[in-house]
């Protein structure tokens, strides 16, 4: 039980580091929640620092979903426990305890986790993410689109062993409604028509 708290702790921490908040301060001496969307994750980190900013930004986001994950199981975490870890990283990233318990909207830090209990399955969402992307600018719409398809499809493509189907659905299942909750205001401006599309720099 010790064991599992640590983690459980160590998941948290590493999912409140704000990197889009960090690298923005270090490179431009500004606060990216400032500019933009307002938001402190990659997307905007894109938009208000430029592509090798963002990037660095998103690689971060996603590795502090990873790490924790990877980690725990290293240590011999499993089944059920093994995937809430995970889900505490993705609550630290959005409500940091760096920024006053807000933060980002999740997907870069799912991503990181679910890659690793689910690699199979997250190359598919990421190659849909990919292409929603590249049909329509909308990182956001890409973003729900993922959301949605990742607790279908862990409902029967290979799965990593150790991980039990209907525990990683249903968790699936909730974080995908958790990350479509949070773009709920990107929801609206997609309807109204007045949603920011992705430009390539």
């Amino acid at each position: 039980m010790i064991k599992v708290l640590l983690f459980a702790v160590l998941a948290y921490f590493m999912g409140s580091l704000p990197n889009g908040v960090v690298i923005g301060k270090r490179v431009k001496g500004i606060d990216i929640r400032d500019f933009g969307s307002g938001n402190s994750g990659a997307t905007n980190a894109y938009r208000v620092l430029g592509p090798k900013y963002g990037i660095m930004v998103l690689v971060a986001d996603v590795l502090k979903g990873f790490i924790p994950v990877m980690l725990a199981d290293m240590a011999g975490i499993r089944g059920i426990t093994l995937i809430l870890i995970g889900i505490v990283a993705i609550v630290g990233h959005s409500l940091s305890l760096f920024l006053n318990f807000k933060g980002g909207k999740g997907v870069a830090t799912s991503l990181g986790v679910f890659l690793y209990l689910i690699p199979y399955v997250m190359l598919v969402v990421v190659a849909a993410f990919i292409l929603v992307v590249y049909t329509t600018r909308y990182i956001s719409l890409a973003s729900i689109v993922g959301a949605a398809l990742l607790p279908i499809l862990t409902l029967f493509m290979p799965i990593r062993e150790g991980i039990d189907r209907p525990s990683i659905f249903i968790i699936s299942l909730l974080m995908g409604l958790f990350v479509i909750y949070r773009h709920r205001t990107n929801i609206t401006r997609l309807l109204n028509g007045t949603e920011n599309k992705f430009k390539v720099k």
